[in-house]
Order: structure tokens, then sequence, then C-alpha cells
């Protein structure tokens, strides 16, 4: 019977959910949002806040400053309050109310930034934000999920070795990318590892993360209006990218056989069990991360006006097939 003192101290390693017989693809998802921050960032978090603390740039009178679409701000949040910090969480428009509220109710602070810079997007007028922040006050620790090496160093130490432990002939991993911090790590351990793995990335259409336009994004998690600082395109041998409207699908599809899973969740699904009816690769062990649960969105993907608004009626058909999401190798 676990007991614990510290919230980030239980996070569920081993759950997997099997959903061949939802999308008719031999597909295992590792399910991250078992745990009191509700998603995979509470690693990333955990490692971040350790990491600073070691090298004395987080004090005690230090108060930790963070950009983040949500999840990662709420387990900050939640490790702040276990930890005695203040914390302050630069969002946008796009972060779910329900987000917001935890965040407050675990003491932090958020503050909305309005507008998007140009090029930047949401993400560089925040980062601008938490610049401005930093500049007028040096109690300000900026962890900086972005290029923080802790941050991949994380999933080197934790979810790689977990999905290794689990499955010792995995054939292909598919990783959702935002910051890339999760992707990086998997990719990065199973490059040495004893069997060639598959790395598949799994993008919005809209991201700028690998390259191509940028567009509307409106399901926060993933996806980057800029290359993120941590990528590194050698450790990834394919990339596919999903539209919205079929993340909407997926996560609606799953809801429906009772797994109620976040947008980040629903974009990885789509992108590879659709990967997966290309390949016609029934033979291989396939994993897919999936980093959170749904209770955030139901504001936004699980409600049917806010969906209709912007993807129209077709996502809500949850019984047709996703439409060809882009992919390429690298």
């Amino acid at each position: 019977m676990p007991v614990i003192t510290v919230p980030q101290a239980f996070d569920e390693e081993d759950l997997y959910v099997d959903i061949e017989r939802i999308f008719g693809e031999a597909l295992l998802l590792k399910c991250e949002g078992f745990n009191f921050a509700g998603s995979i960032k509470l690693k990333a978090a955990a490692a971040m806040v350790a990491s600073a603390e070691r090298d004395g740039s987080l004090t005690a009178d230090s108060v930790l400053v963070e950009s983040s679409s949500g999840n990662l701000g709420v387990a900050l949040s939640m490790i702040a309050a276990s930890k005695g910090y203040r914390f302050v969480c630069v969002t946008d428009s796009r972060c779910n109310l329900g987000t917001r509220l935890m965040m407050e109710a675990l003491g932090g602070e958020v503050q909305l930034v309005a507008g998007q810079e140009a090029g930047g997007g949401f993400l560089g007028a925040r980062l601008d934000h938490v610049r401005r922040l930093c500049a007028s006050d040096d109690r300000y620790v900026w962890l900086s999920q972005y290029s923080n090496p802790a941050n991949w160093r994380a999933h080197y130490r934790t979810t790689a070795v977990e999905i290794a432990r689990s499955f010792p002939r995995l054939d292909v991993l598919f990783v959702g990318a935002g910051t890339t911090g999760t992707l990086m790590g998997c990719a990065r351990f199973f490059r040495a590892w004893h069997r060639p793995v598959r790395m598949v990335a799994v993008d919005t259409i809209g991201s700028v993360a690998f390259g191509g336009d940028p567009g509307r994004r409106m399901i926060p998690g993933l996806g980057m209006s800029m290359r993120p600082p941590l990528l590194d395109e050698s450790y990834v041998d394919e990339v596919v990218r999903v539209e919205e409207a079929d993340a909407v699908r997926a996560c609606r599809r799953l809801a429906r056989s009772g797994f109620l899973f976040g947008g980040s969740t629903g974009t990885v699904v789509s992108g590879a069990t659709d990967w997966l009816a290309r390949h016609g690769t029934r033979d291989l062990t396939s994993v897919a991360i999936a980093p959170d649960l749904g209770e955030r969105y139901l504001d936004t993907v699980y409600q049917d006006n806010w969906v209709q608004d912007l993807y129209g009626e077709d996502p809500l058909d949850t019984t047709r097939p996703p439409s060809q999401n882009a992919n390429s190798p690298l």
C-alpha cells in the first residue's frame, strides 16, 4: 500500500490501454495521466525543479515562473504548493478554463496574455511576458521547459525505461511533439537500445516544429509556433501531422468506449492508428504515449458547440475514418 507525503511521489508507471477493438489497429497506449497533476508533465516539472534546486538557482525566496498552455502549469502549481514556492504561470486564451482554475486552486498565479507577437503566435507573446517579469525582479526563476535539458532527461530516465521494461521487443513508438522533451528523451534512450525502434513523432497541422507553414491551433498541448530548441531531428525516423478535427474525433471515439483522454492523446492516437493502417504492420509491437486525461477538455473537445464552431459537424461523427494525415520521413 503506497503511503506518500508529497503529491509528486505518486505516478502510475505501468498502465496501458489496448485500443485495437476501438480502432482496429494493434496499438497500446501508455497512460501518463494517473498522478496528482493529471499528465506526463509531472515528470518534467519535478526534474526541472530538482535541477534548479541542485544548482542553487532556486531558493526559498524565489518565484517560479513558466510559460505553459496548461498541463505543465498544473504540475508546477502542485509541486510549488508542496514545496512552499510561489508560482506564476503565463498562459493564453487557449488554456482551458478548468486548467486555469486548477492552477489557482493549488495556489498558482495565472497571468493571461491577450495578443500574439508577429511571427511567434501565442507562444511568442507568452515568452516575451516571461522575459519582462524576469527583468522586473531577480527573484523570478524561469525553468524554460522549451530549452531545459532536464526536460528530456526526465523521460530518458523514466518514461523510456518504463516502456523498455514492459516491452523488450518494442518495434515502433509514437510520441506527440510539443517542447519535444518526451520525444527526445525516449528517442535518445532507444537509439542506444539492444534492438532498433522506429521513432515516429506526431505533430499537429499548423505547428512549425518540423517546418511547414504556421496555422491556427486551438487544442493546447502539442505543436509549436517555433522550432523547439530541444529538438534533434537525427533521432526521429518519421513525422506524422494530424488535423485537429481528427484529434477531436479520436478523443470522442475513445470516450464512446469509456476512455476519456485529452486532446494531445487524441492527436497521438489519430496519427498512430493512421500510420499503422497505411503500413499494414499488424505484427509489430507498437506503443503510443497518452500524455493526459480528458476532464480538462470537457468545455472544448467534448463540448459540441465548441467543436462545431471551429471544425464543423464532421468531428462529431466518430464512425468516420480520419482524413489522410500528412506523413514524412526524416
